[in-house]
Parts: C-alpha cells; structure tokens; sequence
C-alpha cells in the first residue's frame, strides 16, 4: 500500500474509478504514511483523518479526483470547521476555526479530493522558509538539516515525501515555486486571476492559489478542476484554448527562448548556474531556438523597491486581519519579531506612497510583458541559493530584519511574475552534486499556462524526475 502514495494523483484516481482501490484504502495509505514520517518532517500541522474517512464512507463528490488524498496549506484556504492559524501563535491560541469552505477548497471538494488535513506554514506566509515559532520548523525530507522552503513549504515536504500526491500551495512572492524547487516538485504559479481568490480575498493583488504536484500532468488537470472566476472577481485570466491537461500532452512546437544564468541579487550558487544552462542545452537539443537574452526590466531595483512596500503594507493588514479573527487588536508580543518589523514598516508607508507603488508596478509590469512580445518563454534559476539550513533565514528577536540579505540572495527570481501576474513554473530538472533538487524556472506571457504545460510535459518526458525520491 505504501507504493501507492507515490503514484501520481491521475493515476490514484484511475484505480479508484477502476475499482482496483477503495477511497478509504487510499486515504488509509496516505494517513498511515504521514503517522510513520511526519514526526521527523513536521509537515501536517491539523489532522482530520477521522473527518476525511467518514467523508468517504458517505460518498465524495464524482469528479475527476475521486478519492485522491489532498492536503491544503493552512494560509487562507478555510476548510470548514478545521482549525486555521496561517502560522500565527495569537490564531492557535484563540482556536480560530472558519465556518465555510473558500470558493477553492469547495472546488477541491467537488473535484473528488479528500481532504485530510492541512499544513505548515510560516507566519502569514511572508518568509521563504516554514519555521512558525507557533509549531517549529518543517524539514527537506532530501535533507532534514535544511529548509524544504516556503511558505508552501509543509505541502512540498508532504508530497515530496510521499504522503500525498498532491498538495495545496499559494505564491505573492514564489511561495509555490520556492519550496517546489526545495523538494523536487513540479510548481505552477498560474496567472493573476486563473484561479478565484473568494469570497474573502482579492485576486488581483500578488498571490494567487495552485497546488504543488510530482508530475506536469496532475498540474494541469487539477488546474482545469479548479480554474475560472468566481462571482465579482476583479481580475479574470482569458480562456485557455484547451484544457490544461491536452496542452499538457501535446509538443509545443519550435519556440523562441531566451535564459538568464546571472543573478540580479549578485552571487548565484554553481548549481543554480548549471541547473538552467544545462536546461538551455536540452531545449537546444529539443529544436527550440535558445540565446541568453532576458527582460532588462529584471535588474529594475526599483522594482524591489516597490515590492517591499506592498509586501510591508500587506504585512500590516495581515495583522490586523488576525486581530480582527482573535477578537482584540495585536502588538508585539502577539506575532513574530519579523513578522512585527514588516507591519511596522507597512504602517508607515503612506496611502500616496502605496498608491505611487502600485502605479510602478503597473508600469514595470508592462515593461517586462513587452519581452514577450518576441519570445516565447524565459527560462531561469528558480532560486539563487541551494536550500538553506533550518534556522540561516529565521533572524534572532533582537534584529529581526538581519537576514533580508541572505533572502535576496535566495530568492531574486520569483517576485518579478507576482507583480506582472504572468504564469511561472519550477520543474525539477537538477540536483545538486550532494542530491539536493535544484529547479529551473519558465515563465510566458500572462494567460499562457498552456504554453508553459506543453513545454514542462516535453521535458518531463526528457528528464525522469519521478524515479528521485528522498530516503527515508
């Protein structure tokens, strides 16, 4: 049964719709592979393995997903009556549970999927590494002395693990694509708008929702379960021309692509070098025109400047947003020292300066959408860095900003597309000389996951990532 989590959530689901496998025995496998290994990895946070089987036995929802284990990342994303703490001691404390469902989750729901409980994650989910003073850090199953990133970085280390095959994940910033790098996953950060943000969020800001998966396929078929606006949305994707999963299994083509093999935060580790130029010599090989050419707009630093400024504000109403759940409003001794540093920073950014940011953005946005114009995708490192120790990137009370540096460091690919809404994916197509993923990063123009699925399912067939498992 335990090989059984290590199939991929299309091929879960065609045994169960087959008849091969029961819901409740897969549920059991994936219950009884998270009670063997989750001591050591710290992944799932809030277990409902009791809910989720009786869900079972009272029949799940026909969908495409039916029976496939799910985990959701305890950020956002309610599950009804389930605890929720996005990272926060002040919500774990306050035993905050939501009444209904996300529009999201719902979808999940109707998909077929069990939900069997929900993971790790950092403190409102504003670091790059899950290490929650509220429930301690989450470990790299490849490595367990190093972070499996963030924030989605208890879902990563679940699927990487073998728990589930399928996990849920959100990115404002390369939440999703971080840890998917980190663990060896295959990572879609869909287009701003792709994916309802509802009822109680705005999809047209930074983050947006996708899952963290082992294959290019379950990418794209969960997108197609769960894709499409809902009621008010302020910012639809168009229409794909097909379903996600046909673009998924069909060539893309001869495409224009250009890499980047420099690192607009300065020092980029040799492996992360190598990951994307030996990317550039297969899509080569694959009869793809390839040159090193990337948007100027990349090296923008003001572009980072105008980040961070929306990054702290958002910070800001993430506190005030616990304490309007808690019941009271927060201080210092309520959240983190980092997190307490960004929303004091937030709080003294003004409307005007807010609004000057949001207009930047919009300006580099366009900026950079324009490289698209002759070319079909960019590919780059997914990350600077290789995946740090539990603990680099956790700062002491005392001087709580003092890593930002060594976070530049890591992550000077992935905010770019946050800001553009452009579609970005991390497909693991290397690993380090000590056997640490290393992933590669292809982004399109706005609207085009399919494109990015046509081209990830071409290098899957390439590069046999399934068979790279951590030991145990």
């Amino acid at each position: 049964m335990d090989e059984l989590t290590w199939l991929d959530a299309t091929a879960q689901a065609e045994l169960v719709r087959s008849g091969q496998v029961s819901a409740r025995e897969l549920a059991e496998a994936s219950i009884a592979r998270i009670e063997a290994l989750d001591g050591a990895i710290n992944a799932v946070i809030h277990r409902r393995f009791e809910k989720a089987l009786a869900e079972i036995d009272r029949g799940l929802p026909d969908g495409p997903f039916g029976g496939v284990p799910l985990l959701i990342k305890d950020l956002h994303a309610e599950t009804a009556g389930d605890p929720q703490h996005d990272g926060s001691a002040a919500l774990a404390a306050a035993g905050y549970r939501p009444q209904a469902d996300s529009w999201l989750t719902a979808r999940y729901r109707q998909a077929g999927f069990s939900i069997l409980g929900r993971t790790n994650t950092p403190e409102l989910g504003l670091v790059p590494v899950t290490e929650p003073a509220a429930y301690g850090p989450t470990r790299n199953p490849f490595d367990k002395s190093r972070s499996p990133g963030g924030s989605s970085g208890g879902s990563a280390a679940a699927v990487a693990a073998g728990m589930v095959a399928v996990a849920h994940g959100s990115d404002g910033g390369g939440s999703i694509r971080i840890p998917s790098s980190m663990c060896g996953l295959v990572g879609l950060k869909p287009s701003r708008g792709r994916i309802t943000a509802g009822p109680w969020r705005d999809e047209s800001g930074l983050s947006v929702h996708h899952v963290l998966t082992r294959s290019v396929r379950d990418t794209a078929a969960v997108l197609d379960a769960t894709a499409g606006p809902g009621p008010g949305d302020l910012a639809v994707a168009p229409p794909p021309a097909c379903s996600f999963a046909e673009a998924a299994r069909t060539p893309p083509g001869r495409l224009r692509i250009g890499f980047l093999s420099t690192s607009p935060a300065g020092e980029l580790h040799p492996e992360c070098k190598e990951a994307v130029l030996a990317a550039a010599r297969l899509l080569e090989s694959l009869g793809h025109l390839v040159e090193e050419d990337h948007p100027d707009v990349l090296d923008d630093r003001e572009n980072a400047r105008r980040f961070m400024a929306r990054w702290v504000v958002n910070a800001r109403l993430g506190v005030e947003e616990l304490g309007d759940l808690v019941g009271r409003s927060l201080g210092a001794d309520d959240v983190e020292p980092l997190t307490w540093a960004m929303a004091s920073a937030g709080a003294s950014i003004s409307g005007l300066e807010y609004a000057r940011a949001l207009a930047a953005s919009a300006r580099f946005a366009r900026r950079l959408g324009s490289w698209w114009v002759e070319h079909d995708v960019l590919v780059t490192p997914t990350l600077g860095q290789l995946p740090p120790l539990i603990g680099a990137l956790t700062p002491p009370a005392d001087d709580p900003l003092s890593t930002q540096g060594k976070t530049a460091l890591l992550v000077p690919f992935t905010t770019h597309f946050n800001v553009s809404g452009q579609p970005a994916i991390s497909l693991p197509l290397h690993s380090s000389e000590n056997g640490l993923p290393v992933g590669v990063q292809l982004v399109a123009a706005y609207g085009r996951e399919d494109l990015l699925l046509q081209l990830a399912g071409q290098l899957e067939q390439e590069v046999d990532w399934a068979r790279r498992r951590p030991t145990p």
